[in-house]
């Protein structure tokens, strides 16, 4: 379907992040999917860092308990150039970009679903720092809206270039 869509549009599509079912394994995966503009797959890249928090009082979420983490660094050719993927957590660890610049990555894509609280305080400053130390565009895609009973998350979609400038925002 995502791959149908791509072709239809001619663009390039992250489409992600996904529940993925793999045979021979009993968590799920986090995984995002790179199209091309034929609508062929280009790339499947799995979140690597889980969301496992606890914080009395105030939030407690463990991703690792129903999600395998990745174990590959996913940098894909495209026609925007070399394209890296992360997603939403990953975000907070600077070895895993330096790791995709290392291979080329000259943008790096983030889809997310950071909090209401995590990305009022962090998003942005966060995204921003990545663009600005590996000197690369970073195209975040974050949920938005309420969820689960409890879960609003943050929205504010946007693409930094690599100077840290935010070129584009959405709600």
């Amino acid at each position: 379907m995502l791959g149908e869509l791509a072709a239809e549009l001619q663009i390039t599509l992250v489409g992600g992040s996904l529940a993925e079912r793999r045979e021979g394994h009993q968590r799920i995966s986090n995984t995002s999917l790179l199209f091309g503009p034929d609508g062929t797959q280009l790339a499947c890249y799995r979140k690597m860092h889980l969301f496992d928090i606890d914080l009395p009082g105030r939030v407690s979420f463990c991703e690792s308990s129903f999600v395998e983490p990745g174990e590959e660094i996913v940098v894909t050719e495209t026609p925007l150039g070399r394209l890296g993927q992360a997603t939403c957590y990953d975000l907070r660890f600077p070895e895993l970009f330096r790791g995709l610049v290392d291979r080329g990555a000259e943008i790096i894509v983030v889809p997310s679903a950071f909090t209401q609280s995590t990305g009022r305080d962090h998003w942005e400053v966060l995204l921003r720092a990545r663009a600005i130390e590996n000197q690369v565009f970073v195209v975040a895609a974050n949920q938005h809206g309420v969820h689960a009973p409890g879960i609003t998350t943050y929205g504010r979609s946007m693409i930094i270039d690599p100077w840290g400038t935010v070129l584009a925002t959405a709600p």
